[in-house]
């Protein structure tokens, strides 16, 4: 009789309900035996990994360093985050202690769309449209909307998402520029210019370039403060792009048109938590939220069920990958 190897064991932390359900509808097609958990990688779950070389973590808690140390201490030397964004966890620490981080790709139209809804929902002033037929009250509102044939969009960042945006955009006929400090990304229908320009000259900017030390607060108080009177910002990337507490003096000054926020500095422990019954204590969150243009949404602009089988899939396909020693 043959040998049959064991089934390769993946611990998978993190896992909401769709997530768990994904990984046991692929574990048939992936030969893996998984270990899951809703509960976020910490020091005192790191036991749940014993055994497995790879784990699969979510974006949504930070990993702390302690945690990278113990599941090192467990055997762990592969972690797949399932999100394109590295910010949640120490990359280098990692490596330090014996651990090699990867990230995952996913549908980017599932961002892109979610986008170019904010766009429009933000240039229509679809929050305060909303409230106040909600409120039954029926009158047109005292701001007219604008129409994205009329404006100029600056897309920060040329990315796979970043380049999904200005496909999209194509259909609308909108003027575009591009801005990205990678050399040789595809701008295809838009002008690629410096970012103090961009800013200067678009009604509506938006934000897709990936959070690194050089980009926390990319837009700050200097370059919030060129941005064109009545322009709008649009944030689906990562929140620390933007300085917010900044931006938040720029919106209640009437300066800018509004804005249309997925992302939020300091939204750990606050977006994918249920604060019905205790609002959170977040004074620049309550500051938003009380300006009728700003938009605020938690996070979910990735959360599709192309995208969840894509992050799920790939963080499998990444881990058998390391283990079979196909990695660079």
């Amino acid at each position: 009789m043959a040998h049959r190897e064991p089934a390769p064991g993946i611990t998978l932390y993190g896992c909401d309900p769709d997530e768990a359900a994904m990984v046991r509808e692929l574990t048939p097609k992936f030969a893996i035996n998984p270990t899951i958990t809703e509960a976020a990688a910490s020091e005192d779950n790191s036991e749940l990994a014993a055994g497995n070389r790879c784990v699969s973590i979510g974006h949504k808690a930070r990993v702390t360093n302690p945690t990278l140390h113990a599941l090192s201490a467990a055997g762990v030397r592969y972690i797949s985050t399932r999100s394109v964004g590295y910010n949640h966890i120490d990359v280098t620490y990692a490596e330090q202690v014996g651990i090699r981080v990867e990230n995952v790709d996913y549908s980017p139209d599932s961002v892109a769309d979610f986008t170019v809804m904010l766009m429009l929902m933000a240039v229509r002033h679809a929050r305060s449209i909303v409230c106040r037929t909600a409120e039954h009250d029926y009158r047109l509102a005292d701001v007219r909307g604008r129409e994205l044939r009329d404006l100029t969009v600056g897309v920060v960042g040329t990315g796979r998402i970043g380049g999904a945006v200005m496909d999209r955009l194509r259909g609308f006929g909108c003027r575009m520029l591009a801005h990205d400090s990678r050399p040789g990304t595809a701008t295809s229908g838009a002008d690629h210019v410096a970012l103090d320009g961009l800013l200067r000259r678009s009604d509506i900017v938006t934000l897709h370039t990936p959070l690194t030390a050089q980009t926390h607060h990319l837009l700050d108080r200097r370059r919030i403060a060129q941005l064109k009177a009545g322009a709008f910002l649009i944030n689906t990337g990562r929140g620390a792009l933007l300085d917010t507490d900044a931006l938040v003096v720029a919106l209640e000054s009437g300066r800018l048109g509004g804005a249309a926020l997925d992302v939020l500095e300091g939204e750990e422990g606050i977006f994918y938590v249920d604060h019905r019954n205790r609002p959170p204590n977040s004074s620049r969150l309550q500051r938003l939220q009380a300006l009728p243009n700003v938009l605020i949404s938690p996070h979910t602009a990735y959360y599709t069920d192309r995208a969840l089988r894509d992050t799920v899939e790939n963080s499998i396909t990444n881990c058998l990958t390391f283990e079979s020693g196909n990695h660079g």
